[in-house]
């Protein structure tokens, strides 16, 4: 059931990437290893993306909104596992794995079509 507003969808790319780039100072794992920098570029290619999308909040209205659902979803899926693919799980893992379930459900339940860009805060 997709219930989630592309423009909604919009904030929680922004606001999700920042997060994800200022989480290992947040949740005190910023080692300068794998543990830290998987957040950092997963969230910089996160506002990037929402950038590019074609939604109300992009700027350059390149990838369509299936596209970049499907790109959260992978991007969530590389997140919740990799504490145990780089090996960084008893440092630490439950970051990674509920801010990566989030962006998987995010991407699951978000309106594939975006709703109209006169509406609301339309950056061109």
């Amino acid at each position: 059931m997709r219930f989630i507003p592309t423009r909604i969808h919009g904030f929680i790319d922004y606001a999700g990437g920042l997060l994800l780039i200022v989480s290992p100072w947040l949740f005190g794992f910023a080692d300068n290893g794998a543990a830290m920098w998987t957040p950092i570029v997963l969230g910089i290619a996160m506002i990037g993306a929402a950038m590019c999308t074609d939604y109300e909040l992009g700027v350059v209205h390149q990838i369509p909104m299936p596209v970049h659902l499907g790109m959260d979803a992978v991007m969530g899926i590389c997140l919740a596992v990799s504490p145990w693919v780089f090996q960084f799980d008893r440092l630490v893992w439950m970051p990674h794995v509920i801010l990566g379930v989030v962006e998987i459900l995010a991407a699951l339940t978000t309106e594939t079509r975006p709703g109209s860009r006169s509406a609301g805060l339309a950056m061109r």
